[in-house]
């Protein structure tokens, strides 16, 4: 990758506009008369903005504001009607799904065909195939014809293609957004590490992951820039955007529902022996231990199961129900004595943001010693919380040491995948189990 200091895009005040063409005849007439009018749609209009080396910047916007078109200007795929774009060093981008593939060629020979196509040699692709193959996981559909592939797959394909071409800019465009989530992790965790050193431009409507990996974003609006600045703001103001001239169109109906109770002055909206109707308590199903998780440490120890169980009768669960009492096992091996263990453990959605979490370090509790050669089940005992529904994975941790000064023995990312299958919280990826909500009429003074 290039040591040049310089900014790897400059773009500026850039603008591209697209011919309509009533019928698929006209395009080709218009090559003959080029003098006939037809409408014009600008699809960017006067874009200014930079890319720094090392930085991640994210793009932001509703459907139509110009976004994808951004991207192939960058790329170099179309090029603009007015101004200038310039970037530096090599360029991996994923864009639509199968882009730059051939549909009969197989997953390897595609390979081959994309690794050409984003610039690297023979030689570097003879010595890049089986880790490229490695990462993407796909086993024996390597061999197959790409057309046989799911979006999952293409995603799994380009993807290990692009993280293994030594890249100085990586451009993505809502290509994380198909996939298990297992793998979807897996990709968040490199461009994590890819940030360390190179750039990266990405697409997406998840503000989550936006805030998450960009250092700054840039929100476009019907083809201008509307703010550029830190991902967190900017986010938060598209998000106020959406609601900007709101208004309330239903009409207010009170058929069917019950009069709310009122007790000395307070009127009782929820009690926890009257849930509304959807807001009981969610079901989540529970996937076995994956030994082959990726993973990384010193070694000396190992984690050789993790798993939620029954604390009253030791069972394995399958399946808990939000505020139920679980305990999280987790059983480790020692093969050497690990001093001062500390076993930890979080919770991420499918975009790998850091949920919940906690470990079994405190600074007044002394940690016992695992002896080398055998074996320590670690127990954290907790309600089971009110995820929203979707897929969640668990990561798993055992150090040795204290908090300041460790060594990690051996750390599985997605130990356990989660799959909440219904949930009563409806507002935020974690929820709060509210037992009661009143409103009070006579409120006392604060």
């Amino acid at each position: 990758m290039s040591s040049d200091p310089s900014p790897v895009v400059v773009a500026r005040d850039i603008a591209k506009s697209y011919t309509l063409y009533p019928r698929p005849s006209d395009r080709f007439a218009h090559l003959f008369m080029p003098w006939r009018k037809y409408p014009t749609f600008d699809a960017l209009k006067g874009v200014t903005f930079t890319v720094e080396r090392g930085e991640t910047v994210g793009i932001i916007g509703q459907n139509g504001a110009g976004k994808s078109t951004l991207l192939q200007l960058v790329t170099g795929i179309v090029a603009p009607t007015a101004g200038e774009v310039h970037v530096s060093g090599r360029v991996a981008a994923l864009l639509e799904l199968g882009a730059g593939f051939e549909p009969d060629f197989t997953g390897r020979e595609n390979i081959l065909l994309n690794g050409t196509i984003l610039g690297l040699s023979s030689r570097e692709l003879k010595e890049r195939t089986d880790a490229i193959i490695a990462f993407s996981e796909l086993g024996p559909f390597i061999d197959r014809p790409v057309r046989t592939y799911s979006s999952g797959m293409f995603m799994r394909l380009a993807f290990s293609v692009a993280a293994h071409v030594d890249a100085d800019l990586l451009i993505i465009d809502e290509a994380l957004s198909v996939g298990d989530v297992r793998f979807t992790q897996k990709c968040l965790r490199f461009l994590k590490n890819f940030k360390q050193r190179g750039s990266i431009l990405f697409v997406s409507h998840d503000l989550g992951s936006v805030t998450g990996l960009c250092d700054k974003a840039i929100w476009l609006d019907h083809g201008r820039v509307r703010g550029e600045g830190p991902a967190i703001k900017m986010c938060e103001q598209y998000v106020g955007s959406l609601f900007e001239g709101a208004t309330f169109n239903t009409p207010v109906t009170h058929a069917h529902r019950e009069p709310a109770k009122e007790i000395n002055g307070e009127i009782v909206l929820l009690d926890d022996e009257a849930p509304p109707r959807g807001s009981k308590p969610g079901t989540t199903s529970i996937s076995a231990f994956n030994p082959e998780g990726s993973s990384f440490g010193s070694g000396g120890a190992a984690i050789i199961d993790v798993g939620l169980f029954s604390p009253a009768n030791g069972q394995r669960l399958s399946q808990v129900i939000e505020g139920q009492e679980i305990d999280l096992r987790i059983l480790v091996k020692a093969d050497v004595t690990v001093e001062r263990p500390i076993m930890g453990f979080y919770v991420k959605d499918r975009l790998g943001q850091f949920l919940l979490g906690d470990n079994s370090y405190w600074d007044t509790v002394p940690q016992p010693p695992i002896p080398a050669g055998e074996r320590l089940a670690f127990r954290f005992r907790f309600n089971w919380p009110a995820l929203a529904r979707g897929t969640y994975t668990l990561t798993v941790a055992l150090a040795d040491g204290i908090m300041e000064d460790h060594i990690q023995r051996h750390w599985i990312h997605d130990a356990v995948i989660f799959e909440v299958l219904s949930s009563s919280s409806r507002l935020a990826l974690v929820g709060v189990q509210l037992r009661r909500v009143l409103v009070d009429r006579n409120p006392a003074e604060a």
